[in-house]
Order: structure tokens, then sequence, then C-alpha cells
């Protein structure tokens, strides 16, 4: 795991935009949220995880606190910090925010560099299906909705999908009981892919939004089980 180290300090402008090391922890924390590296219900340990990313305790403290925040941690006296376990009520309020998101950037288009990017996720996906690898499939799934809000060329876009893709990953953890999960998702992300190559955006967003609709369905069932 790559050490987060400290920003040089420089022009009082200029450490207004570069993030603080615990936004940068907190950061980190969110990446393996949304790539399954921790599930719900683990116990984070600041000194492991101090020790790990080469920071303070102090300062996994402190993104923790941002963490808890946004509702990916919950901080139990006496007991510790765990990875929040995320319940079917929510999942209508995550979709809500990924129709608004996902699917206005991808109306918006983005240059061919941001199509590639689309791509290579779609393809990473079809190497974990082949693979036979479900969890490679879910990190694949991610990075193709990653990448279609990173066409609105927004960091603060970026920003709210990774928290949002932190928590999808929350949910997915109990629909992957089912191997095949991630797999099912592949011919939509061909499609909508395609679209979007295709230089129809429009086209691509209305099979994103009716892809949107079905997850929704579908992990709502498995979570209303």
């Amino acid at each position: 795991m790559a050490t987060i180290d400290s920003a040089p300090a420089s022009a009082g402008r200029l450490r207004v935009a570069v993030p603080s090391v615990a936004e940068r922890v907190a950061q980190e924390l969110r990446r393996q949220l949304a790539e399954g590296a921790l599930i719900p219900g683990a116990r984070l340990t600041e000194s492991t995880i101090a020790e790990d990313l080469g920071v303070s305790r102090n300062t996994v403290r402190e993104a923790f606190a941002e963490l808890a925040s946004e509702r990916l941690v919950v901080r139990h006296p006496n007991r510790g910090v765990f990875v929040a376990s995320l319940g079917a009520e929510d999942i209508h309020d995550v979709y809500t925010v990924r129709r608004f998101i996902e699917v206005s950037a991808m109306r918006g288009g983005g240059s061919p560099e941001d199509v590639a990017a689309v791509r290579a996720a779609v393809e990473e996906g079809k190497r974990a299906a082949a693979a036979g690898d479900d969890e490679a499939g879910g990190t694949a799934n991610q990075h193709f909705h990653g990448a279609i809000v990173a066409m609105a060329r927004s960091p603060r876009l970026n920003t709210i999908m990774a928290q949002v893709l932190a928590e999808m990953r929350l949910f997915f953890h109990k629909a992957t009981a089912d191997a095949l999960f991630y797999q099912r998702y592949l011919p939509d992300n061909e499609a909508i892919c395609e679209a979007l190559e295709a230089g129809e955006p429009d086209r691509a967003a209305d099979l994103l939004l009716a892809y949107l609709d079905r997850s929704e369905d579908n992990l709502a069932a498995v979570h209303g089980e």
C-alpha cells in the first residue's frame, strides 16, 4: 500500500488547493471501500492504518471523522471504528444521486480520452469474467461508473462519486453471494460504451438510466430478503 506523504509547504493560495494529509488518507480508504478491500462490519484500527500509510494516528483519526460524516464508517464507544453496514433504506437515496450524476455526465459526452477510459473499464470487466474473478469484476464495474462521471471533468463531482462508489460496494457485498452478480451487467456496460463510442451520448444516457433502474430493483430485492 502506498505511503501518503505530507504536501510540501508553498504559497498560501496553493496550500488551500492541496488536500490535507487526513483528506488523502480518507481518499485512500474510500478507494479501498470502493474496490471491496474493506467489508461491512470490519474493524478499522488506527495504529495499523497509520503504519500502513506512513501517517500519524491523529491523522487517521481525522480521516475517520470525515468518513463517519459520510456514513461510510461508524464509531462505537469503547469498541472502535467499523466499516458501515448500509441498509435497504439507503439504496433509493444512493441511486437517486447516481441518476443525477452519472446520467448527466453521460449526456455531456466526453473527449476521446474520456471515452477510452470507459472502454478500458469494460475490457477490464471482460477479463475478470473470463478469469472467473467476480471481485475483480466488481472493481471493474466501479471503474466503469467512475469513468462515466469523470467525463464531466469536475473534481467536485469526482469527489462525490468516490463516496457513492464506496457506498455502492458496501451494498454489493451482500449481493455478490451470487457469483455471477457483476457478469450480468457486462452486456449493459458494453452497449452503453458502444453508444458513447458511436457519438450518441443521449442514447448512451438512456441506456444507463434503464440500467440504473434495473440495478436498484435488483439490489433492493437482495436487501429486502
